[in-house]
């Protein structure tokens, strides 16, 4: 344990480092440069750096910026082709002194691409024959070695991120962009799934008056299995809601004298409830907003009027929650 707790504070010290040591002026003019690229950005890296750019570029993709990862030894046999005088080649590497990715600038020139490099060293090759470079401040590896990428990767991961959102945060990306670029999936389902398609509905609502009584209204709450009854008037608007735990508590402190209140003096007014054109993500982000008290069921409105309950175990069930 002890161990473990001295690799978490070395762990921290490191990225501290990162996070002090960053040129932000640096920084910025890389995102503004990347951000005016009218072609695609191509990453490329070598190991552990190349598996980073690989994850950076398809989280660009995703996220609404025209970006690939191609292995150097790939560009070398051909893929070269790919790049033009519009695109951005960048280069990631710890030391800047990856042989192959030297060995590609000058085949890179000729297509007349930009270059730029993503490195710790400061006075590496590659950093002085790109175009540009960022330099990714790395105090040393975790690894008691100095030689396994642990530190360098963490921070090129953080960079990219960072890259990833700034450019996001240029180009407006929306959520509705976003989900169109995810269909399937958890995050899909979230960006997409709309509560209406979730809801009760119809017939299978468990709804009651104000003026009806709790004793004639125990079947309703039974048969409808929704673990509530919502209380609306005669053109469906909503008045209040009354749960499974309002029925405990009442019961409770009342005792049978409770059976014949009517739900109006029993219900909770003015409850939590969600339009049916919402997402049923952000229905369950509202269920969730007091981490104190989940709310468990939802009542769901169009134009002021009852259409629909909304449970937490039918969200679940559907992937959302």
């Amino acid at each position: 344990m002890e161990t473990v707790k001295k690799l978490l504070e070395e762990q921290r010290r490191h990225l501290d480092h990162y996070f002090e040591k960053i040129d932000l002026a640096q920084l910025a003019q890389v995102v503004d440069a990347v951000a005016e690229v009218p072609g695609l950005i191509v990453f490329t890296g070598v190991g552990k750096s190349g598996i980073i750019a690989e994850k950076i570029a398809m989280t660009l993709v995703s996220t609404g910026t025209k970006a690939l990862y191609l292995p150097p030894t790939n560009f070398l046999h051909g893929d070269i082709g790919i790049l033009t005088d519009n695109d951005l080649l960048v280069l990631m590497s710890r030391s800047g002194e990856t042989e192959e990715l030297l060995n590609l600038i000058p085949f890179a020139r000729k297509r007349q691409a930009r270059l730029l490099a993503i490195v710790s060293n400061p006075l590496s090759r590659m950093a002085k024959e790109c175009d540009s470079a960022i330099v990714l401040p790395m105090e040393k590896e975790l690894c008691p070695f100095g030689l396994a990428p642990t530190t360098s990767t963490a921070v090129q991961l953080l960079f990219g991120d960072l890259l990833a959102i700034a450019l996001m945060n240029r180009k407006q990306f929306d959520l509705a962009s976003y989900a169109v670029n995810h269909p399937s999936g958890a995050i899909g389902k979230k960006t997409t799934l709309k509560v209406e398609e979730v809801m009760i509905q119809g017939d299978h609502i468990p709804l009651c008056r104000s003026s009806d009584l709790l004793v004639d209204m125990l079947v309703e709450l039974s048969n409808k299995k929704c673990g509530a009854l919502l209380v609306s008037n005669e053109e469906k608007e909503l008045l209040g809601i009354f749960t499974d735990g309002d029925l405990r508590r009442s019961l409770q402190s009342q005792g049978p004298a409770a059976l014949d209140k009517t739900m109006g003096a029993l219900m909770t007014p003015t409850p939590l409830a969600v339009e049916q054109e919402a997402l049923a993500w952000d229905a369950v982000k509202l269920m969730q907003k007091d981490p104190k008290k989940f709310v468990m069921v939802l009542p769901v409105l169009h134009q002021n009027k009852v259409v629909g309950i909304l449970r937490m175990h039918d969200l679940i069930q559907a992937g959302i929650a």
